[in-house]
C-alpha cells in the first residue's frame, strides 16, 4: 500500500471520528455549553489575546467536540463589567435567538467559569426578558474545580502586584500559578479574591442545581498549597470547589468519605453548602488543571450521589474495595470505571 492510500485512510478515519464526537454531543437530551476558567496568557499578553481561539484551545483536550456552544470571556476584564457587557450578553442573545436551550441546557464550567456561570444564572432571565427574548432553560451546571468561592492565590496576587511585601515563597507560588510575566493586578484577578467572589450573585433566585466535581491533587511542586485554606487542588481550596457556604480549612466535601475514596469519618468536612450546590465527585488524583483534560490520572470517588435534576436522577455507580486486614483494614469507594476512564469522560457520561 502506498503512502497516498495510507494518508487517505487516516483522513477518512479522522473525519469519521470527528463526526462521531459531534453526534455524541447532539445525542444528549440537553445541550452542553462550556464556560472556561482563567486564561493566564491573556493577563501576560493582552494585545496578542484572541478570546475566541483561546476559548477553543482551552477545551481542546476533551470537551470542545462534545459541546454545542461556548461562552468565551477575557481574563483582563471584570465579571460585572466588560466580561458581561461585551462577551456574555451578546452570546446569551445569540443562544436565545437560536432556541438552542429550548429542550434544556447544561453549563459545563471549569475554575473561574463557575463564578461567571453564577452571575449568568442570577441575571439572564431578567436580561433576556427585558430585551424581548426567551430566557435560557438552564437545567444544571457541572462545575469542575469550581472557583465560585474565590481563591486565596488571587488575594495573594492582587496584594503582591499592588505593592505589598514580597518574599521568595510568594514569588515562587505566583510564578508557578501565573507565570513570571504578570506584573499588574488586573481584570478577573480582583473578582477571584475570596471575599469579592463570594459577593458576586451569592443567592441567585433561579434554583439551578450546581453539581460540583472536586480535585484535590498536587501540582506546582506544592508551592501554592501553603497559601490555600485546607485541602486544595493547587489553585482553589476545598471550600471553593465543594461550594461551602463559609470559608474554612476543609478536608473533604463528605462527612464519611475522604477525597481519596477511603470510607472514614471526616471531622474536617464541609457541613454547609451554598444554595443548590451538590458535590458529586472528589479525587486526589487530579489537580486543578487536569480534571477537565482527556487524560486519566487515577481513581475518583463520590461525595453526594443521585441528585435530582429536572426529573432525572444524576449520579455514579460505585464499587467498594478493601485493603489490608485486622487493624490495617481499610475500605474505599470508587466510581465505577474510574480505573480506566478519565474524570472528564465519567462526568460527560452522566450528563442526560
Amino acid at each position: 500500500m502506498n503512502n497516498t492510500h495510507i494518508f487517505k485512510r487516516i483522513s477518512l478515519f479522522a473525519a469519521a471520528l470527528s463526526l462521531l464526537m459531534s453526534f455524541s454531543a447532539l445525542s444528549k437530551e440537553y445541550k452542553v455549553i462550556l464556560i472556561h476558567g482563567l486564561q493566564v496568557s491573556q493577563l501576560t499578553n493582552r494585545a496578542a489575546s484572541d478570546v475566541v481561539n483561546d476559548g477553543q484551545s482551552y477545551w481542546q483536550s476533551y470537551w470542545v467536540n462534545r459541546a454545542d456552544e461556548r461562552i468565551d470571556w477575557p481574563a483582563y476584564e471584570r465579571i460585572e463589567g466588560k466580561i458581561t457587557t461585551d462577551w456574555v450578553w451578546p452570546k446569551l442573545q445569540q443562544i436565545s435567538r437560536s432556541n438552542l436551550c429550548e429542550p434544556g441546557c447544561v453549563f459545563v464550567t471549569h475554575s473561574t467559569g463557575d463564578l461567571v456561570a453564577r452571575y449568568i444564572i442570577d441575571n439572564q432571565e431578567n436580561w433576556l426578558a427585558n430585551a424581548g427574548l426567551q430566557p435560557l432553560n438552564i437545567i444544571a451546571t457541572f462545575d469542575l474545580a469550581g472557583a465560585g468561592g474565590g481563591s486565596e492565590l488571587a488575594d495573594l496576587a492582587v496584594s503582591t502586584l499592588t505593592g505589598a511585601s514580597w518574599n521568595f515563597a510568594v514569588d515562587a507560588a505566583l510564578t508557578w500559578w501565573l507565570g513570571s510575566e504578570v506584573n499588574e493586578a488586573v481584570g478577573v484577578l480582583h473578582d477571584l479574591k475570596v471575599n469579592n467572589a463570594r459577593r458576586i450573585a451569592p443567592l441567585p433566585d433561579a434554583r439551578t442545581p450546581r453539581l460540583r466535581f472536586v480535585a484535590d491533587g498536587n501540582a506546582y511542586l506544592g508551592l501554592t498549597a501553603g497559601f490555600l485554606r485546607g485541602n486544595d487542588d493547587s489553585v482553589v481550596a476545598t471550600h471553593s470547589s465543594c461550594g461551602a457556604s463559609s470559608v474554612n480549612s476543609f478536608g473533604s466535601c463528605s462527612t464519611n468519605i475522604d477525597t481519596n475514596g477511603r470510607l472514614k469519618s471526616q471531622g474536617d468536612a464541609v457541613n454547609s453548602f451554598m444554595p443548590y450546590h451538590y458535590p458529586l465527585m472528589m479525587t486526589n488524583s487530579y489537580s486543578h488543571n487536569e480534571i477537565q483534560q482527556a487524560q486519566r490520572q487515577g481513581n475518583v470517588t463520590i461525595a453526594m450521589n443521585n441528585i435530582m435534576v429536572a426529573g432525572d436522577t444524576l449520579g455514579f455507580e460505585t464499587v467498594d474495595e478493601t485493603t489490608g486486614s485486622w487493624f490495617w483494614k481499610k475500605q474505599y469507594r470508587y466510581v465505577k470505571d474510574s480505573d480506566n476512564l478519565s474524570a472528564s469522560a465519567l462526568i460527560y457520561n452522566v450528563i442526560p
